[in-house]
């Protein structure tokens, strides 16, 4: 049962990680597409939301090859920094980030244009900054669905398991996270863990979801 608790610190820590990434990136580029218009807008759009319907082992791919030592990337980032991203914990937040952006991104982007322009324009005539604006109004009235969107991204990291098995592989303690422990301990015929792992999963998830479902009804389906 160590195992199983380990990895679920380690779910948690990546979960949260990558959230935290997702927030900062995903409010900036929803805000982006929603207030800018320039060519290919909507080839962005697109690619920004592949992540949400492409195979995560077809993604975990690709950042095999992006992060692997032989990709140019990779070989930059071991000879000038010593760093090697392959089987690592730090892996597995890219690969759960990378899955879970559109989840945060789609909802900011719609959020942000639901915001009432009039309102902006009034800030703005009351001599308010476009950063002011963005903080005092624009924000304060996207908060409830970018929030929704990120309780959702939580939930979809924690429970990641093709990209990161990909690019972060089954070291328990290091980088085996709660959905790769479960599939080990049912490999491995421990059904006890597998049941513990799977309820605790299961009771994360529904309470997030239920959250999510109390910021934005009716929108979780849509998402």
């Amino acid at each position: 049962m160590d195992s199983a608790w380990t990895a679920l610190t380690l779910s948690l820590k990546v979960a949260g990680c990558a959230t935290a990434i997702n927030l900062v990136f995903g409010i900036a580029v929803g805000y982006a597409l929603a207030r800018l218009r320039f060519p290919g807008r909507d080839l962005l759009d697109t690619l920004l939301t592949l992540p949400m319907v492409m195979p995560p082992t077809v993604l975990g791919y690709y950042l095999l090859v992006l992060m692997g030592r032989r990709s140019w990337f990779g070989a930059w980032l071991f000879d000038n920094f010593g760093i090697n991203l392959i089987f690592t914990w730090q892996a597995a937040v890219i690969a759960a980030a990378i899955v879970a952006f559109p989840l945060v991104f789609k909802p900011a982007r719609a959020a942000f244009e639901a915001v009432d322009g009039q309102l902006e324009q009034a800030a703005r005539v009351l001599g308010i900054g476009e950063i002011g604006i963005f903080f005092r109004v624009t924000l304060p009235l996207a908060w409830r669905g970018i929030l929704a969107g990120v309780l959702l991204a939580f939930a979809r990291a924690l429970g990641e398991f093709g990209a990161t098995l990909m690019v972060a592989g089954s070291i328990p303690g290091k980088t085996q996270t709660l959905s790769i422990a479960v599939y080990e301990a049912v490999q491995a015929g421990q059904d006890g863990v597998a049941n513990t792992l799977v309820l605790i999963t299961s009771a994360v998830c529904v309470v997030v979801l239920l959250a999510a479902g109390r910021l934005a009804p009716g929108r979780i389906v849509n998402r």
